[in-house]
């Protein structure tokens, strides 16, 4: 049987580091921003210290603090993790229907011709109701499934504003969070997190195929001293879903 290919132009995602180091507690690599945006525009993550969630919006950084307010920060803000592209859409979609999350999500997948790859998405829009969490300033080497505890979630009404984020194929669960993986925004910059729930009333989607991926690794002694070999999955979904 002949090879098909969906004649999609390279694009990448970039990820400063694994994302199961920041799950085993590695929260300062001190990797500026002005090295992250060389590789996008475009992404999420966190800060030193998971101080709070980021999103970054046409160049734009955004922390999201465990209280869900918001304040843009410079390029010399610092993270352990980050996952970021230059955005530019190839598909666009719109709904006026209102949906719960399952079906949000399968109106999502929808629009995927494979879950081998990954994609970038850009979901702007209206929501009847919005859960989102953030997790307040921690020490290093705290396991991610404790901070979970601790984390903050917001219940937001009528909210309109920007998802944003990426979607992860599960066999790449290592580096990055599998599945997808979106952080709110509103529109009047005052309300965030990393999403949980939603139940979306009016959204336009912009779809990103990625193709490439490319990784960093840091060098710091934390990283380059921690055992991989301990299975991360259970724990990231604690804190991720």
């Amino acid at each position: 049987m002949g090879a098909r290919k969906l004649g999609i132009k390279k694009s990448s995602i970039y990820l400063c580091a694994p994302v199961n180091a920041l799950v085993e507690g590695i929260y300062e690599e001190k990797i500026p921003f002005t090295e992250i945006k060389k590789h996008g525009d475009f992404g999420l993550g966190t800060f030193d210290h998971l101080d709070g969630e980021m999103v970054m919006l046409d160049g734009h950084i955004y922390q999201i603090n465990w209280d869900g307010f918001v304040h843009e920060v410079n390029e010399q803000a610092l993270t352990p993790f980050a996952a970021v592209t230059f955005f530019n859409p190839v598909k666009e979609a719109a709904s006026a229907a209102e949906m719960n999350y399952d079906e949000f999500l399968s109106w999502l997948q929808g629009f995927m011709p494979s879950t081998n790859i990954f994609y970038a998405l850009r979901i702007e829009g209206i929501f009847m109701s919005i859960k989102a969490r953030s997790v307040p300033r921690q020490e290093n080497y705290r396991p991610l499934a404790e901070v979970a505890n601790e984390q903050h979630v917001f219940d937001y009404n009528d909210v309109e504003g920007t998802l944003a984020g990426f979607y992860t194929p599960e066999f790449m669960s290592s580096l990055s969070v599998p599945g997808f993986h979106l952080h709110l925004l509103s529109r009047d910059k005052k309300k965030g997190g990393h999403l949980l729930s939603c139940r979306p009333r009016q959204v336009h989607l912009s779809l990103q195929f990625i193709n490439t991926l490319e990784l960093a690794l840091p060098m710091s002694w934390d990283y380059l001293h921690l055992d991989f070999h301990r299975d991360t999955g259970k724990d990231l979904e604690i804190m991720e879903k």
